[in-house]
């Protein structure tokens, strides 16, 4: 092993546990557009496969342990993931005990990053002999995982209804993509079409706000007065064992356990099916808000790195939520990877676990340090210092950015447009997981009903 190549692999963890640390903090901001932007710009320099997998481990890691923390100090989700914990986090903190939920997450979620790593590298190695007996089906999976994810939603209806118009949607851009010649015919945009569809829901609010009666709607008349608890004693025990009791234990690695079996499924879904059903047995309010809130923070960071390791080092295609989402770039960013030749052609076993090691031990050690006793400082410090519009404006700038550079100037406004139809139908609660899908399932979709 290289001594430089390792250097620069920890600086890449480093550098991914300071840039998220802050980023998870802010309340609102979507996991797959602050992820994927910067993942993709990495890949894009060329730099070696071992440093962007150090990186982008790093990050998973670090966010998916940030974004917690306004949820529980503030009862605001960090991110998507987080939302499910929204009404848990609001039953403690109204009985003041946000900063002992804050230790026990932080360690539930370290329970989650220790358990998954090494399942999901067994389980990918596992599935390795298969990938050529997968590869061929993967359109059908596509297709079988939107129609479960609409069937697993609140609006299975609406979200099945809006399977294909979707596909039709994205093959025929790509269409006219080809006609016009601004990308080849064997190369399908995909990359900046998903960062559409995730930043849909905030176009779709934007360009609501040019109605009048919309705008007037939405006119704040003063502050939300928000009390940040104060922080945890420097005094305290970090011992894991300290923390958590043994159920509360028990809860977070039996659901980081099964999580890793279910990959192919929504991190979300899954996160509200077991974190719940972890904690719903319990009668006491208290004690089922803490089991259930300690069980997701778990959840979250198994479901994640299930939903990248195993697609990229098992199969080299994207088969997951997580993996068609916000670790998109590391399976297709032209001209640096495709489909064909990704980080799961250029990287051995080894090479990939240690990557993956690195960063996920890195992250999770600065991660749970930092969160147990500077989580109320970091806090106050984003919301007072970093406004929320500032860091969605300059995601959407990177967006607009990415798809000039996809399919140039006319793909601006191709991103636009399936943000606008992406963001309307999310609102009739069509979920990304089923948009996502609808994106990858399109090329076959398109060609299947062609043939009808």
């Amino acid at each position: 092993m290289d001594i430089l190549l390792l250097f620069w692999m920890v600086i890449a963890a480093l550098g991914a546990v300071s840039i998220y640390t802050f980023i998870g903090f802010i309340p609102g901001t979507d996991e797959t557009s602050v992820l994927l932007p910067i993942s993709l710009a990495l890949v894009l320099t060329g730099v070696d496969p071992m440093i962007i997998l150090s990186f982008f481990i790093a990050a998973i890691v670090t966010l998916n342990l940030t974004n917690t923390m306004p949820t529980a100090l503030v009862g605001l989700p960090g991110g998507v993931m987080s939302s499910p914990m929204v009404e848990h986090a609001i039953v403690i903190k109204d009985i003041g005990k946000s900063s002992e939920i804050i230790k026990k997450m932080a360690t539930a979620s370290a329970f989650g990053v220790i358990i998954s790593v090494p399942l999901s590298l067994m389980l990918a190695n596992i599935l390795t002999p298969f990938a050529d007996i997968i590869g061929p089906y993967t359109s059908y999976i596509f297709i079988g995982g939107a129609i479960f994810l609409s069937l697993m939603s609140k609006h299975k209806v609406s979200s099945l209804l809006s399977i294909i118009p979707l596909a039709l949607l994205f093959q025929s851009l790509r269409s006219l993509y080809w006609q016009v010649g601004v990308v080849p015919e064997n190369v399908n945009v995909t990359v900046s079409f998903f960062l559409g569809i995730t930043v849909g829901p905030l176009l779709y609010s934007l360009f609501g706000l040019l109605r009048k009666d919309v705008y007037q709607q939405s006119l704040a008349n003063g502050y939300k007065n928000i009390i940040i608890p104060r922080g945890l004693d420097k005094k305290d025990n970090l011992n894991p064992r300290k923390i958590l009791s043994k159920s509360e234990g028990k809860n977070a690695s039996v659901g980081a356990f099964v999580s890793n079996f279910l990959f192919m499924l929504s991190p979300v879904g899954l996160t509200i099916l077991i974190g719940n059903a972890l904690g719903g047995r319990v009668e006491e309010k208290e004690e089922r808000a803490t089991k259930s809130i300690v069980a997701m923070s778990a959840i979250v960071q198994a479901t994640y790195l299930s939903g990248i390791i195993i697609p990229l080092l098992a199969l080299g295609i994207p088969l997951s939520p997580v993996a068609i989402g916000p670790g998109s770039a590391l399976f297709n960013a032209e001209p640096v990877f495709s489909l064909n030749n990704n980080i799961h052609h250029m990287l051995s076993f080894f090479e990939f676990s240690l990557a993956t090691i690195l960063g996920a031990g890195i992250a999770v050690i600065i991660s749970y340090l930092l969160i147990n006793r500077y989580a109320r400082v970091i806090t106050k410090f984003v919301m007072r210092y970093i406004p929320h519009e500032s860091v969605l404006g300059l995601f959407v700038a990177f967006i607009i950015l990415l798809a000039y550079m996809d399919a140039g100037f006319i793909n601006v406004f191709g991103v636009l447009l399936v943000g606008f139809v992406a963001g309307a139908f999310h609102k009739f609660g069509v979920n990304y997981g089923v948009q996502f899908m609808a994106l990858y399932a399109a090329p076959y979709l398109a060609t299947m009903l062609g043939g009808l």
